[in-house]
């Protein structure tokens, strides 16, 4: 006798299990959270700008102006940007400039490559020079196509270098630029790969045993990636393990106005000249340098020394009795990874430890106390603060600290850390999604160099999903309506606008998708036959005729193929806010074991599943 049988799945997905294991679970999907314990098509995003940026954006910081502008600083391996509207304005800290003769030109008939000659020049591949002054070396080579922003093609010694003309040099191109020209270097470019050496963690996260050297000769070097904050309307920035630099908004939005050095800046006193991260203390307006260099050994920089200066005041770093300035060292780890802020709270990460830093008021300033040990974290922007307790990936794991230090219990642990690029860990990026509670995290897959993944937590209802997406940077909304991230594509997005993938042109809509682990019908010893489900789905919010495709999959044994499927299209005129339902659909399907799908790619559509039924009876074996 034919039964309708109501599907309920467990929310949430489950990797951690086979296919068929997992009864009662989801086992594949993208692009879908769940809502209430029911999966649901996630928002749709739209470019902020379409202006692309240069390089690999790793951070970005929205902050706000007195009179209410938001402004948005930018960081990639290659420059720093604030975007004001829908415009990026290149704030990146000029390196030197330099006298006027200093550099000379040399162009060669026939060819687009431009030598230039400047003594001890200091640039390095991929480094920006701007030339100002220049005449014409008298052919095609003019003086308009010289007095422009360059990119470094080629080092070739420390007194020259090559740049790529947008114009092909002639016979006549002889000059050499002329006794004026003037040479504007930007702050040396920093690393889009994260470059394995010696030592420990050399061969990827998580090799070999704890403390043990590497094996790798390649060198060493840590991926750019900027911290900042606002002091004020101002905007304080550093590229890790580089100097800290000061943006002063009233100065106006053109390329004239540039970052400066911390130290530049007027009344400036033992300000640090190397970080590896920067913050301003909310609670109480002190700027903090970490991993910096000393007030009495400037240059050198100090991996676990700890900073900040005085009050109200990001010039003055020298201690003494009339200023609140200081200092404190870390007293485990080799190295401060991260510090991310809290409500009541700094914590900061080194490469082994995570250590509680907090306002004390005077005499002391802060304090620290020690929160974990042997604990890690994968680079500078793998964890994130929300509802006052902080997010992180680790070794292996995902972690939670709320006032005491666990590991979250997480359905796809192996599915992520067994197919994870380990030497590109430096590029995860946490993002806070707070209007659905969830903590994302993008990561490279074994595959792939950049992030083209992400795993989310919901920490409401306690479940995970996860994707495929490239995303290297997320800022959480707030000052923002919705949240915006970064993406390889040179854009950024605003995310939760709409329901389409905004990064084609026109939008197309999102290609979702959801698939649930294998059911058995009873033990799964009998075959089953069925000919009608009745679905539950709703496209509440979507617009035009939206479409979803609904595909029921049979199996005959947990390892055997899809035995016999049949699908059919499950229709609603979009009615809002009425719902209309298709009433059942007819199928034909047969198996020991059947597995559901819904997926859907049309424009302006959104969906989400509630509790199908389908229509079972057992069948014969043969």
């Amino acid at each position: 006798m034919a039964q309708l049988i109501p599907l309920r799945f467990r929310t949430g997905f489950n990797r951690d299990t086979t296919r068929h294991g997992g009864e009662g679970s989801w086992f594949e999907g993208d692009k879908v959270r769940f809502r209430d314990g029911l999966p649901e098509v996630i928002g749709g995003w739209t470019k902020v700008s379409t202006e692309v940026f240069l390089g690999t954006c790793r951070t970005l910081f929205p902050w706000t102006r007195l009179l209410g502008e938001i402004l948005v600083g930018v960081g990639t391996q290659w420059k720093y940007y604030v975007l004001r509207g829908g415009a990026l304005v290149d704030v990146t800290p000029i390196r030197v400039t330099t006298a006027a003769g200093d550099v000379t030109f040399s162009a060669t008939d026939g060819s687009t490559t431009l030598t230039i000659t400047d003594t001890a020049h200091g640039a390095t591949l991929n480094d920006f020079v701007t030339f100002s002054g220049a005449v014409t070396l008298g052919g095609l080579v003019t003086a308009d196509e010289l007095n422009q922003e360059y990119q470094v093609t080629e080092v070739l010694t420390s007194n020259t270098y090559t740049v790529e003309l947008n114009v092909t040099a002639n016979a006549s191109d002889t000059g050499n630029g002329g006794a004026s020209v003037v040479g504007e270097y930007q702050a040396n470019v920093g690393l889009n790969d994260a470059i394995l050496g010696l030592g420990w963690g050399s061969d990827g996260w998580g090799a070999g045993g704890w403390g043990e050297a590497g094996t790798s000769s390649a060198g060493i070097g840590n991926l750019r990636v900027w911290s900042e904050d606002n002091f004020g309307e101002d905007l304080i920035i550093n590229a890790r393990d580089g100097n800290i630099y000061y943006w002063d908004s009233s100065a106006g939005y053109s390329s004239s106005n540039r970052a400066t050095t911390l130290a530049s800046l007027a009344g400036a006193t033992a300000a640090p000249t190397i970080a590896k991260r920067i913050m301003v203390s909310d609670a109480d307006r002190h700027v903090i340098a970490f991993g910096c260099d000393g007030e009495f050994d400037s240059g050198t920089q100090d991996p676990l020394l700890i900073r900040w200066s005085d009050q109200e005041d990001a010039a003055n770093w020298q201690t003494s009795t009339t200023t609140t300035a200081g200092s404190l060292q870390l007293s485990s780890g080799s190295e401060i990874i991260t510090a991310v802020q809290t409500k009541r709270e700094i914590l900061i990460f080194t490469n082994s430890s995570v250590h509680s830093m907090q306002f004390l008021g005077p005499p002391y300033t802060f304090g620290i106390q020690d929160v974990a040990r042997s604990v890690q974290i994968p680079g500078p922007e793998a964890v994130v603060s929300a509802n006052d307790a902080v997010y992180w990936m680790s070794d292996g794991k995902f972690m939670v600290y709320d006032g005491v230090t666990r590991t979250l219990d997480c359905t796809l642990e192996d599915y992520v850390f067994t197919d994870f690029n380990h030497d590109q860990e430096q590029k995860v990026c946490a993002g806070h999604n707070a209007e659905f509670s969830e903590i994302w995290w993008f990561y490279p897959s074994a595959d792939s160099t950049d992030n083209n993944r992400y795993v989310v937590y919901d920490y409401r209802q306690q479940v995970w999903f996860f994707g495929a997406m490239n995303r290297t940077a997320w800022h959480a909304s707030g000052i923002l309506d919705q949240p915006i991230a970064a993406s390889t594509d040179g854009y950024i997005y605003q995310h939760e606008f709409g329901l389409n993938d905004g990064s084609a042109s026109p939008a197309v809509g999102i290609a979702a998708h959801i698939e649930s682990s294998a059911m058995d019908i009873g033990d799964g010893d009998k075959f089953f036959f069925s000919r009608r489900a009745i679905p539950d789905l709703t496209f509440r919010g979507s617009s035009g005729s939206p479409t979803a495709l609904m595909t029921f999959k049979s199996y005959r044994f947990p390892g055997s193929n899809v035995y016999d499927a049949d699908e059919t299209s499950v229709m609603q005129s979009s009615t809002v806010p009425i719902e209309q339902y298709t009433e059942q659909t007819h199928i034909r399907l047969r198996g020991r074991a059947f597995a559901l799908r819904v997926e859907s790619n049309q424009e302006n559509t959104t969906w989400r599943l509630g509790i199908p039924r389908i229509e079972l009876r057992t069948d014969g074996g043969r």
